[in-house]
């Protein structure tokens, strides 16, 4: 029943750190502004920055230095595919997105892309074969994410063609599969890939506590 500013002013004074999942994410924006303490984005529609670092040092974890591998996403250019560009970028890694041409980021977002992160290598298709082939991980998500529950059922059919099935990840014979979770098995992914010996989705998960620990130690330690 408050305003953003009167709740970020009070909850602040409580507190040492936020973290807000928020449908809007201006309302982050917002409660950032006006606190006194740091504000962690858990996921917004427009960004899930937590889930993209966990996945990031996931890879590290099993293959060391990213820098110059390749990471594909199959799906909609949705928050995770949009925190998944940044990070790959800023610590040198290929991001290949596989998305239909109806779905993927308008011109002016990846020109800002390039513009935040300079070295980014980015690349876009409407190929999801293509877009996997030589990649060290292939990621997927859901096709309607938050707020899109309405469009679940034309998303289906606009997607049917990028489901990450035996024959997509054939591409990428020692590719590892990734998933933010929770999946809707049969849909953006099959059972056989998801419980197969190259997914590490649980692995994934697990990493959320500690990485989520480390940036919490990150920005409190700042003073």
């Amino acid at each position: 029943r408050e305003s953003i500013p009167d709740f970020a002013r009070v909850l602040s004074q409580y507190v040492d750190g936020i973290v807000i999942r928020a449908n809007r994410h201006q309302t982050v924006v917002d409660l950032a502004q006006h606190s006194t303490c740091p504000v962690i984005n858990g996921l917004t529609d427009f960004a899930h920055p937590c889930q993209a670092l966990a996945d990031l040092y996931t890879l590290r974890e099993l293959v060391g230095k990213l820098h110059g591998l390749t990471l594909a996403y199959i799906g909609d250019s949705n928050n995770m595919a949009r925190s998944l560009v940044e990070g790959c970028g800023r610590l040198g890694m290929k991001i290949n997105l596989a998305t239909p041409k109806a779905y993927q980021f308008s011109k002016s977002e990846i020109d800002r892309f390039h513009q935040d992160i300079p070295q980014l290598q980015l690349k876009v298709t409407d190929d999801p074969s293509a877009a996997v082939r030589n990649a060290v991980a292939v990621y997927t998500d859901v096709w309607a994410s938050m707020g899109q529950e309405s469009e679940a059922a034309i998303r289906r059919c606009d997607f049917v063609n990028y489901q990450v099935n035996s024959q997509i990840m054939a591409q990428a014979p020692n590719g590892y599969f990734m998933h933010c979770l929770p999946a809707h098995r049969g849909e953006e992914v099959t059972d056989e890939v998801i419980d197969g010996p190259n997914s590490i989705v649980v692995q994934q998960a697990g990493n959320r506590l500690h990485v989520q620990k480390g940036i919490l130690a990150w920005l409190l330690s700042r003073g």
